[in-house]
């Protein structure tokens, strides 16, 4: 079993609980008009690894992990587009104990049969899900990466009804994402879920706008700055149960 991945930081933490091992998946279906790692997009690129290369990797780091409560992350690009990957990945992790997270848009989720059935098994070696909820409007996030977002909806109802561990973050982009009527709609679909265990609002920004000019492409979000403290903390306010 071989998968493509574009990097790995082997000390994150931001992606989960702890100290993370993170594994970037090559390889994306949304074009997400703030994407900071858009030299992930391009399926069938990257470095060809197995699941072993990397857990050879891992276990240097196995102290760390399990001193800070952390694990390993696969995030992309799109790991569900990897599915036997990540599936191979996490057996080997469970071997070793260790704590397994995805991060995912749910942009390649399906109701067909055989990946429901490769994502059923998946999710039973997966103990917490990070899904990225770019926007709650299905016309705006069209606009913002490509796609609707109604399969992706129906992922995070898929995860709850899996009572799956789930952290929803959602984007905030000034004149795009934090729209108070939408921050409200978004706040009342996330209500409807059963295992939201917390909500993080990340605010816009630039870093990986010298990647859209290395890849040659126009960079769609030029002018707009990071959402202001007030900004973020009104969504916070509305997004964020105590």
């Amino acid at each position: 079993m071989k998968g493509r991945i574009h990097s790995i930081e082997s000390c994150g933490t931001v992606d989960g609980p702890g100290i993370r091992y993170i594994v970037f998946t090559q390889g994306c279906l949304l074009r997400c008009q703030y994407c900071h790692n858009a030299d992930t997009w391009a399926i069938g690129q990257g470095k060809e690894v197995t699941p072993e290369d990397i857990m050879e990797d891992v276990k240097c780091y196995l102290p760390f992990m399990e001193a800070s409560g952390g694990g390993i992350t696969v995030s992309g690009g799109e790991p569900l587009l990897q599915i036997d990957f990540v599936l191979a990945l996490f057996k080997e992790c469970k071997k070793l104990g260790i704590h397994t997270t995805i991060d995912s848009s749910g942009g390649c989720y399906s109701e067909d049969e055989e990946f429901q059935r490769k994502l059923s098994e998946l999710m039973e070696y997966t103990d917490l899900v990070l899904l990225d909820i770019k926007h709650i409007n299905s016309k705006k996030h069209r606009k913002l990466t490509g796609k609707t977002n109604e399969h992706i909806l129906s992922f995070a109802r898929y995860l709850s009804d899996k009572k799956k561990p789930v952290w929803i973050r959602h984007v905030l982009v000034p004149g795009i994402t934090d729209g108070e009527k939408d921050l409200r709609d978004l706040a009342s679909f996330i209500d409807l879920l059963e295992n939201v265990e917390k909500v993080e609002i990340l605010p816009y920004h630039k870093l990986g706008v010298y990647k859209w000019e290395a890849l040659g492409l126009k960079y769609p979000l030029e002018g707009i700055e990071p959402p202001t403290e007030e900004s973020v903390q009104f969504a916070k306010n509305i997004l964020v149960k105590a």
